[in-house]
């Protein structure tokens, strides 16, 4: 049970992003963002995960200037603890320009996301790196900096974010992660904003460092088995 003395005092933040995305948000931080044994965790794990990106950086380097040349690595604002903008970084997936063709693209998600299972703009190699999950191994330099966790909420973006209805702001109150329930529960198949939200929360009403385990074993075996991605 979370009582009240587990809860730090409420604060007003401000959220300014590229698009002049300007919010106060009144509201509280979950504990988990004070555990120490959670970010033990999120150390240990960025830098496994940080060691493997390292060895596969060059080679997939390699192979993405034979399908669609260009830079290796990709980033986006996105929104973090309390709504605090930072860059999300990722194996890039998609063409060279991407973002300026996105209103080209039929969007078959509901609510703030965008989504589309056949999207053009996504190369060859990026599909797979999707499927794999390989595209998200760059965001270990997120955790271990502390903007992210391993395990958390989806990280929205600044678009998102300014169309929320009050009891969406909840999914600020944790860091973003990497994994979470939408990762082990669809991940890609998830197509509805408001079935992301109510898994964020359940995470948050769930937290322990044993619940964070276990979603990260999950996250591995849906890897694995590519179940849920395009």
């Amino acid at each position: 049970m979370i009582t009240a003395s587990k809860l730090p005092p409420s604060s007003t933040i401000e959220l300014d992003n590229l698009d002049d995305l300007s919010l106060e948000i009144d509201q509280f931080v979950h504990y988990c963002v004070r555990s120490k044994t959670k970010r033990l965790i999120d150390i240990s794990g960025a830098i496994v995960g940080l060691t493997i990106t390292g060895i596969i950086a060059i080679p997939l380097y390699l192979i993405m200037q034979l399908d669609d040349p260009g830079p290796l690595f990709y980033k986006q604002i996105r929104c973090g603890l309390n709504g605090k903008p930072f860059w999300i970084w990722k194996f890039r997936s998609m063409i060279v320009g991407a973002e300026r063709q996105k209103h080209l693209v039929k969007n078959q998600a509901k609510g703030h996301i965008f989504k589309n299972e056949n999207d053009p703009r996504i190369t060859r190699i990026g599909r797979f790196l999707r499927r794999t999950s390989i595209d998200e191994f760059p965001q270990f330099w997120n955790v271990l900096r502390g903007e992210m966790s391993l395990v958390g909420t989806r990280p929205p973006t600044p678009d998102e974010v300014k169309n929320y209805c009050s009891y969406h702001y909840k999914r600020l109150q944790v860091k973003p992660g990497i994994t979470g329930e939408w990762q082990v529960n669809g991940r890609s198949q998830i197509n509805n904003f408001e079935d992301i939200v109510r898994m964020d929360i359940d995470y948050q009403n769930k937290w322990s460092p044993l619940y964070d385990i276990k979603l990260i074993l999950k996250t591995i075996a849906v890897v694995l088995t590519r179940k849920g991605a395009y």
